[in-house]
């Protein structure tokens, strides 16, 4: 793997960056790192823990939806550098294998909902969709240069995830 060709302050930035190898997936890469989207979100589950079920006065809501917010925020800015320096080692824009964007940006989908089964299933799901079609204004902000042009299509996509999961959480789901 070019891993090998990597100086050894950068091994661990593609490592991650490829997500932990589900980025080198012969089929649908983006998919497989947004797997890992997945244990992100048990990681971070105490920022989201009183959802369940637990009655919480508006002043803790708001606190808990900021908190969640920065939180989503930091790994997404975090995905910049990380993926801008993998870009630059494979030397293609956007390449395939690099799927940091995808995991980093996948709790921006949840922010505000319960992290039950099928709310995470939702957010997997529309998040997918949405990160594939690239609706207004993503399609033109992935031409941006280096790492922002590979995580702010994805952050725009786990926006319309996040509208369109809060729509069916309500609708359907509670």
């Amino acid at each position: 793997m070019e891993l090998a060709r990597a100086s050894l302050w950068r091994k661990p930035v593609i490592l991650l960056a490829t997500g932990f190898g589900l980025g080198l997936s012969p089929v649908a890469s983006g998919t497989a790192g947004t797997l890992l989207g997945l244990p992100i979100m048990l990681g971070l589950a105490p920022l989201w823990a009183c959802y369940a079920g637990e009655a919480v006065h508006a002043h803790g809501m708001g606190l808990m939806l900021m908190t969640q917010a920065i939180a989503a925020l930091c790994l997404a800015l975090l995905a910049v550098p990380v993926c801008d320096v993998a870009e630059k080692h494979f030397g293609r824009k956007d390449d395939g294998r690099i799927v940091a964007d995808e995991f980093m940006t996948f709790p921006i989908g949840l922010l505000g909902l319960p992290l039950c089964p099928w709310v995470l299933a939702l957010a997997f799901l529309t998040n997918r969709v949405f990160d594939v079609l690239k609706p207004f204004p993503a399609h033109r902000l992935q031409h941006l240069p280096g790492g922002p042009g590979i995580v702010v299509d994805d952050v725009v996509a786990a926006l319309y995830s996040l509208l369109v999961n809060h729509g069916i959480y309500y609708l359907v789901l509670r």
